[in-house]
């Protein structure tokens, strides 16, 4: 069965921007960064990448300055959105 232009669900169609998860900052900076510290050098073992996580997580924490630049980012990203209608704006400056 086909039903165009009709909500079926409850309490009708949620507005969110597409691909809304990019917007978090746990999937546009910290993963990236993340992976970035821990394997700036190859990993031999579960424990050394155990370690090298554990490292790289108390490096992050311990830095002054990134959260205020994780927040400008996450407030220039939802302007982004805003200002392309929900549409793709990665390809922007």
């Amino acid at each position: 069965m086909e039903y165009p232009n009709r909500w079926i669900g409850r309490n009708g169609p949620i507005h969110w921007p597409a691909r809304s998860p990019d917007l978090t900052p746990c999937d546009f900076y910290l993963w990236g960064h993340m992976k970035q510290l821990v394997y700036s050098e190859p990993v031999n073992s579960i424990e050394e990448l155990t370690a090298r996580i554990r490292v790289a997580a108390e490096t992050i924490r311990e830095d002054p300055t990134v959260f205020g630049r994780v927040r400008a980012s996450i407030e220039r990203r939802a302007r982004d959105c805003i200002d392309n209608n929900g549409l793709q704006f990665q390809h922007l400056p």
